[in-house]
C-alpha cells in the first residue's frame, strides 16, 4: 500500500519528531491519529529547532498535514502552537492543516480537573502533563464532549453544556471548587471558534481519496506503547490507545490503513513521570544517558529518567502494536561506553520470566536480567551508512535485533535530519 504508521515502542521521547520529519519527505499526507498537546516532538532543520505537540510533524514541510479525530485538542495551544511556528517561518493555512470536525475540544475545566485530581492524589498520582487530556477522553466517552463542530452551533450548545457541567459541578464541588461559568466558557470559546473553523473538515472523505488514490499516507502516533492505556504500565499511562491498531479509528478509517508499521525505540530507555521503569540508573550511569541525551521533556521540561535497554518491554511493544520494523534512535549517546547492558528478562519471586507482568505490585518488583556487551571507543555521531558506523556499534544494533524478534529499518545517529541510516524503506513495504 505504501503507507506508514509511526508509533513510539517505549514510554515515548523516542524521538518520533526527527523520523516523522524524515519519512514525511516521501509522504503526500502526515496524520495525527491519538493524543494531545501532551505529546512534544522536537524537529531540528540545519540551526531550527521546531517543538511541536499538536501539528503533526509534516507541517514543517508543508506536507498536507490533518489532526484526526482521535486527537483531543485544545484549541488555545494550538493557536499559541501555530503562531510561535509563525515566527520561525513556517506559515499554516488550512490548505496544509485539516482538523477533524468531530474531534472533542480539550477545555479549560479539564485542565482544571487534571491538576486538582493530580493535587489531591498524594502518593497515587500518575504523574500527568496537567493539559487536561485524561478528562477530555473522558468527557468524549461520556457522551458530553464539545467537538470543532460544535464551535460553529455554540447557539445551539445549551443541551451539551447542561450535561457537562452536570458532571463537572459535581467533581469541582468535591473539590470546593465553584461551579463552571458557562458565559465564560461560551465566550472563550466563541472568541476561538474563529480561528479554528477555517481548519475544520471531514477529513476522513480526504483520507478515503486519497487512499483510493494510492497516495502515500504517513500516520502519527503521540507517547508510546508502553503508556496505553490498555497495554502499558496502568495506571500510570495516558488516556488513549497509542498502539498501531488505533490508526484506523483515530484517523477514521479502516485497520487496512496503517501499512508498515515503525516503531520507534532508543538505543536506551527513558520514562518522565511517576511508574516502573526495571532498568533505571539512578547513579552516574543514569546522569551520563541524561545528559548525553539532554533528556528533558519536550512539553514538561522534566527530566527523563534513564536505563539501559530493555529489550522486554520493546520485544513485548512490538507484538502487541504489530511493529513491521524499528527505527533505532539515539544510537550516539552511547559512544564511548566501555560496557553497555542489555536486560534479557526479569526476576520475580526467583522465577526468570520474559514479560511484563500486568499487576503494578508485579511491575514495581521485577529485577532486570543483564547481558553485557563490549562498548565501543569511535563516534557514531552524524554517520549515514553502516560503513561509517563501529563494529562494535553494529554488534549492539544486530544483538537488539536478535532480542526484540523484530528488524531495524533506520538508524538515528543524531537529531539532525539527515544523520539517518536507512535500512529499510518502510514505504516500500
Amino acid at each position: 500500500m505504501g503507507n506508514v504508521t509511526v508509533i513510539g515502542a517505549q514510554w515515548g521521547d523516542e524521538g518520533k519528531g526527527k523520523i516523522v520529519d524524515w519519512l514525511a519527505s516521501r509522504a503526500d499526507v502526515v496524520v495525527r491519529f491519538q493524543g494531545g498537546h501532551n505529546a512534544g516532538h522536537t524537529l531540528v532543520v540545519g540551526d531550527q529547532t521546531y517543538k511541536l505537540s499538536l501539528l503533526p510533524s509534516g507541517i514543517v514541510r508543508g506536507t498536507p498535514s490533518v489532526i484526526g479525530n482521535g486527537v483531543v485538542l485544545d484549541p488555545w495551544a494550538l493557536k499559541a502552537e501555530i503562531e510561535r511556528i509563525a515566527a520561525q517561518g513556517v506559515e499554516v493555512t488550512p490548505d496544509v492543516l485539516m482538523i477533524a470536525d468531530n474531534c472533542p475540544l480539550i477545555l479549560p475545566i479539564h485542565r482544571d480537573l487534571d491538576a486538582l485530581r493530580e493535587d489531591a492524589s498524594g502518593a497515587g498520582k500518575i504523574g500527568t502533563t496537567r493539559r487536561g487530556i485524561g478528562p477530555a477522553y473522558e468527557d468524549k466517552v461520556g457522551r458530553r464532549a464539545i467537538r470543532v463542530c460544535d464551535l460553529a452551533k455554540l447557539d445551539d450548545v445549551a443541551p451539551l453544556l447542561d450535561r457537562l457541567c452536570a458532571h463537572h459541578d459535581a467533581l469541582r464541588a468535591g473539590f470546593n471548587e465553584p461551579p463552571i461559568d458557562r458565559e465564560r466558557l461560551l465566550s472563550d470559546l466563541r472568541e476561538i471558534a474563529g480561528f479554528v473553523l477555517p481548519y475544520a473538515r471531514p477529513v476522513w472523505r480526504d483520507l478515503d481519496q486519497a487512499l483510493q488514490q494510492g497516495r502515500k499516507m504517513l500516520f502519527e502516533g503521540a507517547q508510546g506503547v508502553l503508556l496505553d492505556v490498555d497495554h502499558g504500565t496502568y495506571p500510570f499511562v495516558t488516556s488513549s490507545n497509542t498502539v498501531a491498531g488505533t490508526t484506523g479509528s483515530g484517523a477514521g478509517m479502516g485497520p487496512r490503513a496503517a501499512g508498515f508499521v515503525l516503531g520507534i525505540v532508543k538505543a536506551y530507555t527513558t520514562r518522565v513521570g511517576s511508574g516502573p521503569f526495571p532498568t533505571e540508573q539512578e547513579n552516574e550511569v543514569g546522569q551520563r544517558l541524561g545528559e548525553r541525551g539532554h533528556e528533558f521533556g519536550t512539553v514538561t521540561g522534566r527530566s527523563r529518567r534513564c536505563g539501559w535497554f530493555d529489550a522486554v518491554l520493546v520485544r513485548q511493544a512490538a507484538a502487541v502494536s504489530g511493529v513491521t520494523g524499528i527505527a533505532l534512535t539515539k544510537l550516539d549517546v552511547l559512544d564511548g561506553f566501555e560496557t553497555i547492558r542489555i536486560c534479557t528478562g526479569y526476576r520475580l519471586d526467583g522465577e526468570i520470566i520474559d514479560y511484563l507482568p500486568a499487576h503494578a505490585a508485579d511491575q514495581a518488583r521485577v529485577e532486570p536480567v543483564y547481558e553485557e556487551i563490549e562498548g565501543w571507543p569511535g563516534s557514531t555521531q552524524g554517520a549515514r551508512s553502516w560503513a561509517e558506523l563501529p563494529a562494535r556499534a553494529i554488534k549492539y544494533v544486530r544483538r537488539i535485533e536478535e532480542l526484540i524478534r523484530c528488524p531495524v529499518a533506520l538508524v538515528s545517529t543524531s537529531p539532525q535530519r539527515d544523520d539517518t541510516i536507512l535500512v529499510r524503506d518502510p514505504f516500500a513495504g
